[in-house]
C-alpha cells in the first residue's frame, strides 16, 4: 500500500455561501472602483493625468443648471433603459437589442404625436406613453419568438434588429418628413408644444427623473415580491430546472422580454415629448437617419 502524502488538487470547486446585503455592496463598490482604476491606467497609458479627466468630467457634468439639464438629458434614457435590459439579463437572456426598442418605442409615440395633435393634451400623453412600451414591447418580442420556436442566438438576433429598426426610422422620416422634401421631421409640434411632457416648478428635467425612479420602484416590487420575477430567477439559473417545477419557460421568456422592450420604448416616447420648459429638451434629440 502506497503512504505517499495525498495531493491536493490544483483547482477546487466548493460551495459559495449566499452573501449577506453588506458584503454585496462592498463588492459593486469595488466593481465601481476597480472599473475606474481600469480606465485611469488606459488614460496613463495614451499620455494624459486620469485625475485631471475624471475631475473634467465631474466639474463638465455638475458646473451650471444648463450643465446638469444636459447630464440628465443624457442619463435619464440610459437608466431606463438599463432598467430594461436587467429584466432579460435576469434571465440570461442576452439582449443587447435595446436601441432598436427605445427606436420603436419613440417611432410608435411619434405618429400619435404627429398625426393626433388635436387630441386632449393629458389624453395624448397618456396614448404616446403606451404606444411607446407596445412599441418597444413588439420590437423585443420578435427574438424571444425567435428563441423559443428555434432556439436562435439573441445576442446576434437583438442586435441585428437594432439596424432594422434605424432604417424603419429612415423610412418614417421621408414618409412624414415636415415639410415635403426636408428630408427631416423636425421639432415634432413646436409651436403647439402637443404630446410635449410639462415642467415642474420650472425644471423640465424633474418630471423624467420622477419618471425613473417611479420604474425603479416597480422593477424591484417586481423582481422581488412577484411570482413572475421569481420565475425570471428560476429560468435564468436553470431552465431544466425551471420546466421539472412545471413552469412554461417559453411563456416566461416572451413574457420577460416583452417587459423588457416596452421599458426601453418608454425611453423613446421619453425622447419624442420631453419636458418642453427647458433649453435642453428631449424633443431636440433627432432619430438616427441611418
Amino acid at each position: 500500500m502506497s503512504t505517499a502524502p495525498r495531493r491536493e488538487p490544483l483547482l477546487r470547486v466548493v460551495s459559495r455561501p449566499e452573501k449577506s446585503p453588506r458584503q454585496v455592496l462592498l463588492l459593486r463598490l469595488e466593481s465601481v472602483l476597480l472599473s475606474l482604476a481600469a480606465g485611469g491606467i488606459f488614460i496613463l497609458l495614451i499620455g494624459y493625468n486620469p485625475f485631471e479627466i475624471y475631475a473634467t468630467i465631474l466639474s463638465g457634468a455638475f458646473r451650471s443648471k444648463m450643465a446638469v439639464q444636459a447630464t440628465v438629458k443624457y442619463a435619464v434614457p440610459l437608466v431606463i433603459a438599463s432598467l430594461g435590459v436587467t429584466l432579460a439579463f435576469r434571465m440570461r437572456f442576452w439582449n443587447i437589442g435595446a436601441e432598436g426598442q427605445i427606436i420603436m418605442g419613440a417611432v410608435f409615440a411619434s405618429y400619435f404625436a404627429l398625426f393626433h395633435a388635436g387630441w386632449n393634451h393629458w389624453l395624448l400623453i397618456a396614448v404616446m406613453l403606451l404606444a411607446g412600451a407596445l412599441g418597444g414591447g413588439l420590437w423585443g418580442l420578435i427574438p424571444a419568438l425567435c428563441k423559443v420556436r428555434w432556439n436562435t442566438n439573441e445576442t446576434l438576433l437583438t442586435l441585428m434588429l437594432n439596424y432594422i429598426a434605424m432604417q424603419l426610422v429612415s423610412f418614417a422620416i421621408v414618409y412624414w418628413e415636415t415639410p415635403k422634401g426636408s428630408n427631416h421631421v423636425g421639432l415634432i409640434n413646436n409651436q403647439t408644444k402637443a404630446g410635449w411632457l410639462p415642467s415642474i416648478g420650472g425644471n423640465g428635467y424633474l418630471l423624467p427623473i420622477i419618471i425613473v425612479m417611479v420604474l425603479m420602484v416597480l422593477m424591484y416590487l417586481y423582481m422581488n415580491y412577484s411570482k413572475q420575477g421569481y420565475e425570471i430567477s428560476v429560468v435564468g439559473e436553470s431552465e431544466n430546472t425551471a420546466r421539472y417545477a412545471g413552469m412554461n419557460v417559453g411563456r416566461i421568456i416572451m413574457r420577460t422580454m416583452f417587459l423588457s422592450g416596452a421599458i426601453s420604448g418608454i425611453v423613446g416616447f421619453i425622447v419624442v415629448s420631453g419636458a418642453n420648459a427647458t433649453p435642453v429638451s428631449y424633443t431636440h434629440l433627432t432619430l438616427p437617419t441611418t
